[in-house]
């Protein structure tokens, strides 16, 4: 990995989890670009709250469930590594942005699961593909998952599967990239109280206590607690962990 600042690609951090991994990240002395899909102007007070920690950050835009505009998001990233770094790659991608369809399995439809095979599945499989050659050997790669992975509710069945595809593809990238010394690990969240999925978790007080009565911890998780765990993967003391899943769920369902 280069041995000046390390670069950091957030996709989906103009918000939620994505927002406060890129926020952790700069506080632990890495650059970010953040992508945002419609959000823009959330994702320029990222840049800003990052910016003011000394640090330096973009955010582009990128729909992840489109692949057919990864081309041309990808010589973006690569004109805005040459003008606001002037460096040629980036060091950690963390495959993040995501959407929460809930629907009983004998309910869901096929276009429903179509757009989750592409924001969950397809997205982040060919994203990480075309953006390998601006990678820097030694690299990292974080992909999301979730604790649905592990334990079933029900509603989340297409969503679940999608999530269990990519941490198979998360061991085999790791086994595949690992002649290049990139690393590349899953990070599972249990409930978190963001706007994810409608803010359920975090607006509706009888699901909050049934989340909290079923975690170790006694809560529902907050977004910093995902921040906090996506750095610290990506920290110094992260260099040895490849192929993991790491579940940051407080204890829940145990």
């Amino acid at each position: 990995m280069n041995t000046s600042t390390p670069i950091a690609l957030v996709t989906g951090g103009s918000r939620g989890l994505g927002r406060d991994m890129a926020l952790k990240l700069a506080a632990q002395g890495t650059d970010v670009m953040v992508t945002y899909r419609s959000r823009r102007e959330d994702a320029m007070a990222v840049v800003a709250a990052i910016e003011a920690t000394g640090r330096r950050a973009a955010a582009l835009p990128l729909d992840v469930g489109d692949s057919a505009g990864f081309d041309a998001f990808v010589a973006q990233v690569a004109q805005t590594l040459r003008t606001h770094w002037q460096r040629e790659r980036f060091d950690f991608l963390v495959n993040n942005a995501g959407i929460g369809v809930r629907a009983p399995f004998v309910e869901i439809d096929q276009a429903q699961f179509d757009l989750l095979v592409n924001v969950h599945l397809k997205g982040p499989f060919f994203l990480t593909q075309k953006l390998l050659p601006l990678m820097a050997d030694g690299g990292r790669i974080l992909n999301v998952s979730s604790g649905l992975v592990r334990f079933a509710l029900p509603g989340y069945s297409a969503y679940a599967a999608m999530k269990g595809a990519v941490e198979v593809l998360t061991r085999y990238q790791a086994k595949e990239l690992g002649a290049r010394g990139i690393t590349v690990n899953v990070l599972a969240p249990g409930a978190i109280e963001t706007d994810f999925g409608g803010g359920a978790v975090r607006d509706n007080a009888e699901l909050n206590a049934f989340i909290a009565a079923n975690t170790a911890l006694g809560r529902a998780g907050l977004p910093e607690d995902i921040g906090a765990a996506a750095a610290a993967l990506l920290g110094p003391g992260g260099r040895w962990i490849n192929g993991q899943r790491i579940e940051a769920s407080g204890g829940m369902f145990l």
